[in-house]
């Protein structure tokens, strides 16, 4: 396994000063994130359990009067992107600068006085594998540029720029879960979040003291959410609850899941509505499922809890792929408490909740079982629960 310490890369201020001249005015960071449990929830205003992870985007940051925004990234061929503020329009392009210009049009669009930066950026979060590499990237730039021109924003905040960024002007059509954990999880702890009314609670994860170990798998496989599939399955969950009367599915209590399921079977609702349906309802609950045994010290129970929850992405959200199933099963025959693909699917990550001291033997049994189906290695690293964003200098 990879070290669990946070792999730092190039220093920005470094790449700053040779990019644009001078030192730069600060030195920023947010993590991406791992999720416990709790996925295609949070655009259902539901419950979510994700973990900042040590890996993160770090931003160096100057502000600018006149109204030009340029960026830059060590970790994407090409050189700087020069853009004109008040130019900057949903959906046209970019490419990565999309996600740190997006929030500078979010920030002008809510009324906050941004003029321009000049922005090196770096990171470590694995990207495409649905650890929410563009919400750090969107939530660094968003606490760089609320410190600099001093908007006074609160970590839910600017967590809700970074979405209306991903939203509106990137077009991904994702609910609030990754922004808020890069923004506001801390160090030793989940984040216990309903993306309602995004209250909060910082929920105590030390695993170590109970012998255990939560792995990330990145099975090294590509997704690309903007592709449609995501926003099928948003859509689907939208028409259950039209069909189901009901503002979002938060609001259908897993009791009455079964005469829900049947009263949109009886209104002609395509089958795939259903799935998804039974999916978020069933996950809400399972949020509140691993809640309870973590407040209890029973985080070992929360195994069976996390292979429920890849059985219902797999089979009635249908967003898991091979490569995440196989990673899966191969933990769970080396012994592994649980297993779940995390994320948005279609590739990306699996958690895996093991004994500490069978750690060694499961992600061996992972990257044996991969590489035996002909696919990438996969990396594999302790998911340690980090600070969220934070200003480093």
């Amino acid at each position: 396994m990879t070290a669990t310490a946070e792999q730092t890369g190039p220093d920005p201020a470094t790449a700053f000063t040779e990019l644009y001249g001078g030192e730069p005015h600060g030195v920023w960071a947010a993590p991406g994130r791992v999720n416990l449990i709790g996925e295609y929830t949070d655009f259902n205003d539901g419950f979510v359990l994700p973990l900042a992870l040590p890996h993160t985007a770090r931003a160096a940051v100057s502000p600018r009067t006149d109204g030009v925004l340029r960026l830059h990234s060590s970790d994407v061929p090409g050189g700087v992107v020069s853009l004109r503020v008040d130019a900057l329009a949903p959906r046209s392009g970019h490419g990565w600068a999309a996600y740190p210009a997006g929030v500078v049009w979010a920030l002008r669009e809510a009324g906050h006085p941004v003029t321009g930066a000049d922005i090196a950026l770096t990171s470590t979060v694995p990207t495409g594998a649905g650890l929410s590499s563009s919400a750090a990237l969107e939530t660094v730039t968003a606490l760089a540029l609320n410190d600099l021109f001093q908007l006074g924003l609160t970590g839910p905040e600017l967590a809700v720029i970074g979405r209306r960024a991903e939203n509106a002007f990137v077009g991904v059509p994702c609910g609030i879960m990754d922004q808020m954990a890069s923004a506001c999880c801390t160090e030793g702890h989940a984040l216990h979040l309903d993306t309602r009314d995004l209250t909060l609670r910082q929920v105590p994860f030390d695993l170590a003291a109970q012998g255990l170990t939560l792995l990330a798998v990145d099975t090294r496989v590509k997704h690309a959410l903007g592709d449609g599939a995501y926003a099928e399955r948003r859509a689907g969950c939208e028409e259950g609850a039209r069909l189901l009367g009901i503002p979002t599915l938060r609001d259908l209590p897993y009791e009455d899941l079964g005469a829900a399921l049947t009263t949109l079977a009886d209104a002609g609702a395509d089958e795939s509505v259903i799935r998804y349906v039974r999916h978020v309802v069933g996950d809400n609950r399972r949020v509140e499922q691993v809640i309870a045994l973590l407040d209890a010290g029973d985080a070992r129970g929360a195994g069976p809890v996390l292979d429920e929850g890849h059985r219902s992405l797999r089979d009635d959200l249908r967003v898991s792929c091979p490569e995440l199933d196989l990673a899966v099963a191969a933990a769970r025959g080396a012994g592994a408490l649980g297993a779940r693909m995390t994320g948005g699917g279609f590739g990306g990550s699996a958690v895996v909740l093991a004994e500490a001291a069978g750690a060694d033997a499961v992600a061996e049994a992972v990257t044996k079982a991969i590489a035996g189906a002909g696919h990438a290695a996969p990396g594999i690293f302790t998911a340690v629960p980090s600070a969220g964003a934070r200003r480093l200098r």
